[in-house]
């Protein structure tokens, strides 16, 4: 799994059947010290994740893990919404607090 922040969504109206009513967002993948890590990715939403939240998400083959994703041409999936993180004691990231 990986963190990133949602960015906004993607709109694509011609698809994969298989894709159909899967919503596309934007990550930008994001660094344990609660910075950019450079990079983007786009991602099913598979936890109705909205801009601006941190998020976790995975790519390849575990992609396809969800409910959501299963048998689906996928290769990243947001499957968690990030409440807050530490490293060793130190609070890096909580959920409605403004960035530093």
């Amino acid at each position: 799994m990986k963190l990133a922040k949602v960015l906004g969504s993607v709109v694509a109206t011609e698809k994969d059947a298989k894709l159909q009513g899967l919503k596309l967002l934007m990550l930008s993948l994001w660094g344990p010290d609660n910075k950019p890590a450079g990079g983007s990715v786009v991602a099913v939403d598979a936890v109705g994740a909205g801009a601006g939240e941190m998020v976790l998400f995975a790519s390849g083959s575990s992609a396809r893990q969800t409910a959501a994703t299963d048998q689906k041409p996928v290769d990243a999936v947001v499957m968690a919404i990030v409440d807050s993180w530490e490293i060793e004691g130190d609070e890096k990231y909580r959920k409605g607090e403004a960035e530093a």
